[in-house]
């Protein structure tokens, strides 16, 4: 499996997998199609699937677009509001791109609808997170609860194997991180990563992994004792809360 980020728009990314076994691909949240395309022709790739993870537009804004180029295409979410979408995921669903498997999982909070997509290939593992897990981060409640998105983070995020590689919606890292040092001061993991990605040469995050962002995303730390007593609150859905109200402020 290869998977290609995309830069599009202001701090978005858009993907594409490629299955190198049988060059099929599909593509993640292709807001800007022709890039997409420009890149899966030189490939030599055949692009069969969409995977989108949420309605938003900055995400799924370039679906008519695309296929109006691409007739014929599954396109795959959990909200009717997808422009184009023609194939509802069930939760933990899984289905084929080329000789990957794709596992849909429900991933709500920022939207009702956000889906993550957990792709396996041998032993190597990716997910794609759209707005719901950023690296160091999370997306806003804009449709959920602080429940939902301890949900989506902990009982889902927090379970797939440490090694997976975590492909998120937007370059948020730095911001992330600035915010992650603030209400951690003491945590190294969150300070090295911070010294990381101011460097200039560094111009992209991604990917992260599941076992960094169990260290360095407070929002996934919501059990620990410090954030715990930074917040004022003892039960966890109530320091995400907390923590989310913080950032928003930030």
């Amino acid at each position: 499996m290869r998977v290609i980020p995309v830069p599009v728009l202001e701090d978005n990314y858009a993907y594409i997998i490629f299955d190198e076994k049988t060059s099929e691909c599909a593509v993640v949240d292709p807001v800007e199609p022709q890039k997409l395309l420009h890149i899966i022709q030189h490939l030599g790739a055949k692009l069969t699937s969409v995977l989108c993870t949420h309605h938003h537009w900055d995400h799924a804004g370039g679906n008519v677009e695309l296929i109006a180029k691409k007739p014929g295409l599954a396109v795959y979410g959990a909200d009717a509001r997808i422009p184009e979408i023609n194939y509802v995921v069930k939760d933990k669903e899984e289905f084929k791109v080329g000789a990957l498997t794709i596992q849909a999982l429900w991933t709500h909070c920022h939207t009702k609808g956000c889906v993550s997509y957990y792709i396996m290939d041998g032993a190597e593992r990716v997910v794609f997170t759209g707005d719901t897990l950023f690296l160091s981060g999370c997306g806003r409640f804009f449709e959920g609860t602080a429940a939902d998105m301890y949900n989506s983070l902990l009982h889902i995020f927090a379970t797939l194997p440490v090694e997976t590689k975590v492909y998120c919606g937007h370059e948020y890292t730095k911001a992330n991180l600035r915010f992650a040092h603030h209400v951690e001061p003491n945590n190294q993991h969150i300070a090295q990563k911070l010294q990381w990605c101011m460097d200039e040469n560094v111009t992209t995050t991604i990917p992260g992994t599941i076992g960094e962002e169990l260290l360095c995303n407070p929002f996934l730390r919501v059990n620990e004792p410090s954030l715990q007593a930074l917040t004022g609150k003892s039960d966890p859905i109530d320091v995400m809360h907390v923590l989310r109200e913080m950032k928003n402020n930030f």
